[in-house]
């Protein structure tokens, strides 16, 4: 107590100048129009940039809660796409997940009912490489979230991988950039709708090579490069990549090696939708039931 006295009777006459300065401060800016309407102009200019700035940190820390909200509706939307279901013929069999078109008159008649074919599921990308001959992906969903091995994956601008192997709460996805002579995407150029193979050449993970593309095709860069639906991982017309240039390896050459930039950014890639083809199965039995037939 006789340490604060002291210190009062040392800094009085600061103290005393400073509520003097307040008290006179105060008289001005509440009967003088001008200086009463400068400062409420300065206080609220001030107090708007505090509010931007304490409003910019917590939109940084709802950044994650934002994104997550954006690929569930990103999840959503791939679901209500036209390529994710097939014109059933018979109506039968459209007793679940089903879409119908009706017709455009005044009747509004149901003139074809649709079956889905593609179930899009999101998730996290929790490992990832780039640099490797086989480059793999580590995402935060399995077997339990109904992720099985050789479903197709996408990012939010085109082709990942295939899912490989599978655990109850993860899965680990083969990278489009892997460098196999076995593993490839079945690709269609969006202008001549010609197919080839896309598949990388272990080189830079931004690009990737198309083949099988015969030279008699036209080809122009900047030509999109998308899935062809020939393949049972993937819908058609999902991004794989843009011409970048092409050549013929020497003249006797009948097929051109196309160099395309790849649509997604495998340096950044944070969230990934795994594709679940509901028909695959079938497909799949019919076509071995086939093969078996011709041995």
């Amino acid at each position: 107590m006789r340490n604060l006295i002291i210190f009062l009777r040392r800094y009085f006459n600061f103290f005393l100048f400073l509520i003097l300065e307040v008290i006179c401060l105060v008289l001005v800016f509440s009967n003088n129009n001008f200086q009463h309407t400068a400062y409420l102009n300065s206080a609220n200019a001030i107090s708007g940039k505090m509010y931007d700035r304490y409003n910019d940190v917590q939109y940084y820390f709802h950044l994650k809660a934002t994104n997550d909200s954006l690929v569930s509706e990103n999840t959503r939307l791939h679901n209500l796409l036209r390529t994710s279901f097939d014109s059933a013929v018979n109506n039968n069999i459209a007793k679940t997940d089903t879409i119908r078109k009706f017709s455009d008159d005044t009747l509004h008649k149901v003139v074809g009912t649709e079956l889905r074919r593609y179930l899009y599921r999101e998730a996290k990308v929790i490992n990832n490489s780039v640099n490797k001959p086989m480059n793999y992906i580590t995402i935060h969903r399995g077997s339990l979230d109904g992720i099985r091995p050789n479903m197709g994956v996408i990012g939010p601008s085109g082709v990942v991988g295939v899912v490989r192997s599978v655990s109850d709460h993860y899965a680990v996805i083969l990278s489009l950039l892997s460098r196999s002579s076995t593993f490839g995407f079945s690709a269609r150029l969006s202008r001549s709708r010609e197919m080839g193979t896309v598949h990388w050449d272990g080189e830079n993970p931004g690009y990737a090579v198309m083949k099988d593309v015969p030279k008699s095709v036209k080809l122009t860069k900047g030509d999109t490069v998308t899935t062809s639906g020939y393949s049972a991982l993937f819908p058609e017309n999902i991004h794989i990549g843009y011409v970048e240039s092409f050549s013929l390896a020497d003249k006797s050459s009948t097929a051109y090696t196309i160099r395309i930039k790849l649509a997604t950014n495998f340096y950044n890639l944070q969230y990934v939708y795994v594709i679940d083809n509901l028909l695959k199965e079938e497909q799949q039995r019919l076509e071995d039931s086939t093969y078996r037939l011709t041995k």
